[in-house]
């Protein structure tokens, strides 16, 4: 039997809606947002038995019957704290509850006087959504209650977190407290899990680039963790993910001829020797129509520098007779000069204004170099993207590159990837390439800010990725800080919200106002490895929770 905890109250000024529902419950009663619970209402007409309301709770007040603070003060011997109370008030809790579901689709205000009971578990799966997922990818985990704890699983529909029907996912936390990237890669290991355990079940398959932008945190994503606990592998069985780490990972790290100097990473080695490292380089002869994206995020409002790169990409031009980074510097450096009569259109000064800027990035990155030795683990991204493989993971190591030249190694990742499902390379079949690709990164802030050029490469990339992404089987996991920084654009086209730990400041923002105060307040106390999480099959927000990594973590960075 359910377990009845109060009764609905409607007042003059406090109505019972179609919307929500107030009521009264024992002041000794712990209950807590997002706990679910139902009220018996109007019966159909097919129906045998009385339909239910599912309610989720929003907001909890404490009442008593003292007309003013001040008769607080008085009962208390006029001020005094260790005074004994000579009237016990009256006192009760006020719930408000947000309608989210009723078992018989009847939407009338719930009737005053009705009992209010705690959901039991079937009841709080059909309550959220959560009941009969179709094509379901674990997404976590919710436990409710304080007496009587139930543990239930998340399940999304994964048409609607990486396609057909919705795609992208968006998380946003304080850095280090919330715990983006884990709970990225959990979903992300749940997707794999999915599609190597079932893949007869499945006409699509999948595939994953994930950017390392900070630290080693993505650098052993097949190592095991060996701080995982019986309790963490139990919740992954719970949740049918198999408790071991990634498969068929591959690393693709910034060539430098001291590696230390390019990366965090310090199993380089083993891992090349096992065939899954590589260094990533870039020629001039096949990458020089990417330069734009090393001018992501300079103000260009006159197009010069646009200009500058569409003239070197031209085949008429000079540059085109160029084979490596050295001759394309040298053959810049004539254009800079003084009474430079090749190029009349452009200035002289917009030209040494590129000029320093390509050669102050060229200067300190070694990823540009025209000697490409696939014998010594060399590889240009692009190529490497391009022979993905079905369930590989490729983890690209951007983290100690700088500003501008991480912008062009993610630009360049989302230009391959687009090319690959547009089917603009030649030798590949299309069912052997994976059918749908998710891409991951972090401080997406970087990329697709408010802030960043409108006339940005990359942001343009990441726009089209997230607006016609979907259809091609391209979908965006991407983290950020703050989530009010991002273009409206990338932020409105992803279908699923990841809300972590914030700050007040944070949740004042205009993307929040449709957040209820007390979920709000929530999100500047959530612990790590909890979410609040927004998706259009789940009914109501979800205040969930997942395991710890099962991969490799690393506690001195």
């Amino acid at each position: 039997m359910p377990k009845q905890i109060g009764k609905v109250i409607a007042t003059e000024k406090s109505p019972s809606t179609i919307d929500e529902f107030h009521f009264w419950t024992d002041k000794k009663l712990i209950i807590k947002p997002f706990d679910v619970v139902t009220v018996e209402h109007l019966q159909s007409k097919s129906c045998s038995e009385r339909s239910l309301t599912y309610g989720v709770v929003e907001e909890i007040s404490h009442i008593t019957d003292s007309a003013s603070s001040l008769a607080g003060f008085i009962s208390s011997d006029f001020g005094d704290v260790s005074a004994s109370l000579n009237t016990q008030r009256i006192g009760m809790n006020y719930v408000k509850a947000r309608v989210v579901g009723n078992s018989q689709d009847i939407y009338t205000p719930v009737l005053d006087g009705q009992a209010v009971s705690l959901a039991d578990e079937e009841n709080v799966r059909k309550a959220l959504g959560l009941s009969d997922v179709k094509n379901p990818l674990p997404g976590g985990y919710i436990q409710m209650y304080e007496e009587d704890p139930i543990t239930i699983p998340v399940h999304f529909n994964s048409h609607f977190l990486i396609g057909p029907e919705g795609a992208h996912l968006n998380i946003s936390g304080i850095s280090g407290l919330a715990a983006k990237t884990s709970y990225a890669m959990f979903l992300l290991k749940s997707i794999q899990n999915e599609y190597m355990k079932n893949a007869h079940q499945h006409k699509d398959s999948v595939a994953f680039v994930i950017l390392n932008v900070k630290g080693r945190d993505l650098l052993a994503l097949d190592e095991s963790n060996d701080a995982l606990t019986d309790d963490d592998r139990n919740r992954y069985k719970e949740l049918g993910v198999e408790p071991a780490p990634f498969a068929q990972v591959k690393y693709f790290y910034p060539y430098a001829k001291d590696l230390n100097t390019a990366t965090y990473g310090r199993d380089f080695d083993t891992q090349k020797h096992e065939g899954k490292a590589f260094q990533y380089k870039y020629t001039y002869s096949d990458d020089k129509d990417k330069i734009d994206m090393l001018f992501a995020n300079i103000d260009d409002p006159n197009g010069t520098m646009e200009s500058i790169v569409a003239t070197i990409s031209s085949d008429s031009s000079e540059f085109s007779k160029k084979t490596n980074w050295n001759d394309f510097r040298q053959e810049l450096s004539e254009y800079k000069q003084a009474g430079n009569a090749k190029d009349k259109e452009i200035s002289i000064l917009s030209w040494r204004k590129f000029n320093r800027h390509i050669n102050r990035i060229l200067e300190k990155s070694l990823i540009f170099n025209d000697n490409v030795d696939h014998k010594k683990g060399d590889r240009r991204l692009q190529e490497a993207i391009q022979n993905i493989q079905k369930n590989d993971v490729y983890v690209i190591d951007v983290a100690k590159l700088d500003e501008e030249t991480q912008g062009f190694v993610f630009g360049d990742v989302m230009s391959s990837i687009y090319d690959l499902k547009l089917g603009q390379i030649d030798d590949r079949k299309e069912e052997d390439i994976p059918s749908k690709i998710i891409v991951f990164v972090d401080e997406l802030n970087k990329y697709a800010s408010k802030d960043v050029p409108r006339n940005s490469p990359v942001l343009r990339r990441i726009l089209e990725v997230t607006e016609r992404g979907r259809s091609l089987g391209i979908v965006l996991f991407a983290a950020e800080q703050f989530r009010s920084d991002i273009h409206d654009r990338v932020k409105g086209n992803c279908a699923t919200h990841a809300y972590g730990r914030t700050n007040g400041i944070e949740v004042s923002k205009g993307d929040y106002q449709y957040v209820p105060t007390v979920y709000k307040s929530m999100m500047t106390r959530l612990k790590q490895g909890e979410y609040i999480l927004q998706n259009p099959v789940f009914r109501s927000l979800l205040n969930i929770k997942f395991p710890n990594p099962i991969y490799r973590q690393f506690k001195n960075g």
